[in-house]
């Protein structure tokens, strides 16, 4: 990884390029410590060093998070979204999980998860924003997932994460921060590299269609691949709603 950490930063976002140190079986499982990783960072000036300290800081901070508010580890860190009635369908989750959805990107990257054990961050953070504000399911069902199929699994950092996703947490995205998956998608795998690589039904459709295969014309086949479980724009209404006023939303 130390041979192309200075573009880091260019390439960490997009899932189908090997631009991610990959290490981070080897921290969470203790084969690789922490304080040696920043000491290496250090000694490589740039920005793509500085971004990649920058994750390791991310890690160190939902340690320290958890460390002080181990309730966090069983609830919302914010006591203001501690009792949300969450109205996702069971139906829901299990597609989800199985990756099923309609959306080419969050089912691309369930389908990883479940074949390698590991997930690419930026899709970690798409899956998990699209369960909570799309598919409107307790974060804590996603984290539990995750947890059984992560081969870096570490409390902390998964629940940070999580929580970060849902706009619960400590130093969480705002809740009105929702991911377009479509646009998402559009903007971190342009070419559908990752998508095709995933999920083969759709591996024929071109760049312009891969990412929404449903306003493909109906000429187009998808071979069995589902159409969208849900409306986008009418989820992101529905979430909105509900973190706003937890005891009236539907």
């Amino acid at each position: 990884f130390l041979n192309h950490i200075g573009r880091y930063r260019l390439e960490r976002d997009f899932p189908a390029k090997s631009g991610t140190s990959r290490l981070s079986p080897y921290i969470a499982h203790g084969m690789l410590s922490p304080r040696h990783l920043v000491y290496l960072a250090r000694q490589h000036d740039g920005e793509g060093a500085s971004a990649w300290l920058d994750e390791l800081i991310w890690r160190e901070f939902f340690q320290q998070a958890l460390y002080h508010h181990p309730n966090a580890a069983q609830e919302s860190f914010r006591p203001e979204y501690r009792n949300l009635a969450w109205p996702g369908k069971a139906e829901w989750f299990e597609r989800w999980k199985s990756g099923q959805t309609g959306y080419p990107i969050i089912d691309a990257a369930m389908r990883c998860l479940a074949g390698s054990g590991w997930l690419h961050n930026r899709l970690r953070m798409l899956a998990a924003g699209f369960l909570v504000k799309d598919l409107l399911t307790d974060p804590r069902l996603g984290e539990a997932w995750f947890a059984e199929q992560l081969v870096d699994y570490d409390l902390a950092a998964n629940n940070g994460g999580w929580q970060w996703a849902a706009g619960t947490g400590c130093d969480a995205q705002p809740y009105f921060r929702i991911f377009n998956p479509v646009l998402q998608s559009q903007k971190f795998d342009p070419d559908g590299r990752f998508i095709r690589r995933h999920v083969p039904e759709l591996a024929h459709l071109g760049k312009d269609v891969i990412h929404a295969p449903w306003l493909a014309k109906e000429s187009i086949r998808t071979h069995g691949y589902p159409p969208p479980i849900v409306n986008h724009s009418e989820q992101r209404l529905r979430a909105l709603a509900l973190f706003k006023q937890p005891e009236k939303a539907v």
